[in-house]
């Protein structure tokens, strides 16, 4: 598991999905992105958006197929379009490198933050329990990354109990998955929802 220095830790080794493409600038530095595939266990994949700066880039070629390690934070922003507002997630790559052919795919998140909505918890027809949980992670110069995360089982019990402003740490993946979203009668499009998937929760005592 991930070291948990900072309150946001995020690491993924996989292949290259995609060409980079131009992102946005900060201060004068170019930012782009690509895409990132992890294999899962069930042989499935996840594919994650990365968001890597040009500093980084020098010292790295990247190109679809190559195989890469990433380190970085798992962060969020408001994309605004025509039709609204967007939670979009991306990996923020703070050290980026060349994986060994040995090396297995990983895909692994460290978030320390904060209910900032109340869990919603269900069952599904089939007996399974889910939470969802909106978790805030406080960012340096007074900025926060809001996180979808995703919780089953064991884990969702516990969380159904979390209320806003509490203070969680939880480990897990970060996850692409595909819906379907209705635009009318005969229209219906696909898009991919980002989150955390929970594999463990702990929950910080107040004295702490």
């Amino acid at each position: 598991m991930l070291n948990c220095i900072e309150d946001n830790e995020a690491k993924i080794i996989g292949v290259v999905d995609s060409y980079l493409t131009y992102s946005h600038e900060v201060h004068g530095e170019c930012f782009y992105r690509f895409g990132i595939k992890a294999e899962r266990l069930s042989s499935t994949a996840d594919i994650i958006i990365v968001t890597v700066s040009e500093h980084l880039l020098s010292q790295i070629q990247i190109e679809p197929g190559d195989k890469i390690a990433v380190f970085g934070q798992f962060r969020s922003y408001n994309n605004y379009t025509e039709g609204g507002i967007k939670l979009i997630l991306t990996l923020f790559a703070k050290e980026i490198r060349v994986a060994d052919d040995e090396e297995c795919p990983e895909n692994e998140v460290y978030l320390n933050g904060f209910v900032c909505k109340p869990v919603v918890y269900r069952v599904t027809p089939f007996g399974r329990e889910i939470a969802d949980i909106l978790l805030a992670v406080n960012r340096a110069y007074n900025k926060s990354d809001y996180i979808p995360c995703i919780a089953w089982g064991r884990n969702a019990r516990f969380a159904k109990s979390f209320v806003v402003g509490q203070n969680v740490k939880l480990w897990g993946r970060m996850q692409s998955r595909d819906y379907q979203k209705k635009l009318s009668e005969t229209e219906v499009v696909t898009k991919t929802a980002y989150e955390v998937s929970v594999c463990k929760l702990d929950i910080t005592k107040c004295d702490e």
